[in-house]
């Protein structure tokens, strides 16, 4: 995701601090699986400074970067933009939702049965899963993370759904080229666009310093 250790644990310290802002920021209880996302992202970074210290390998700091990259986000995205949305606005967002529950399940089962093994390749880090119909599950899981994003009625979770889409293709013809891993780069971006929006919800109490700028 970063192309070094030191440069994941950093990257995954200051997303994880975004994320402390964006729970910091929550009024509605539903928005707080959304709001808690960047703290997933920066957990993830520290964890693969953990992989790149161990030199890849099968280790459990592989298999915990594999589970939250995989079935973990394939379910968190999409229920936790169900939970923020308005209620008129759910059942648009259930087929994402549905989609992502089936994907995690399968990505889950896969992960508990067979090895993921990392690789160190240059300024990259590549993951070897098993996976079967790889095709129909990187389907699935763009349908439930991108898609969910895109169908919301909020304007700014609909921006980080074409971010999101668009930096994920970035990302992934830099990691085939073994140039660099740009994914931190991309969490951090969606972490910000995340902050924008929950301190831009509805029924938030504006901050002191908030209510000073606006004076």
């Amino acid at each position: 995701m970063c192309w070094s250790a030191t440069v994941d644990l950093w990257a995954g310290l200051g997303i994880g601090a975004v994320g402390v802002a964006c729970l910091a920021s929550v009024r509605r209880p539903a928005d707080a699986p959304l709001a808690a996302l960047p703290l997933l992202l920066g957990a993830h970074q520290v964890v693969e400074a953990a992989v790149w210290h161990a030199g890849g390998g099968t280790g459990p700091a592989t298999l915990a970067w594999a589970v939250i990259a995989l079935p973990l986000l394939a379910l968190w995205v999409p229920s936790g933009v169900m939970a923020a949305a308005r209620p008129a606005d759910r059942p648009r967002l259930r087929a994402p939702l549905a989609v992502g529950v089936v994907t995690a399940a399968l990505l889950a089962s896969r992960l508990a049965t067979r090895p993921v093994e990392a690789e160190v390749r240059g300024h990259t880090l590549g993951y070897a899963v098993d996976l079967p119909y790889g095709p129909l599950l990187l389907a699935g899981y763009l349908v439930a993370t991108v898609g969910a994003l895109l169908l919301a009625r909020d304007r700014t979770l609909r921006l980080l759904g074409l971010v999101t889409g668009a930096g994920a293709i970035v990302c992934a013809v830099l990691w085939r080229t073994a140039f660099v891993s740009t994914w931190c780069a991309l969490a951090a971006v969606a972490s910000l666009l995340l902050l924008v929006w929950i301190r831009g919800r509805p029924g938030r109490n504006p901050s002191a310093s908030e209510q000073l700028t606006r004076a």
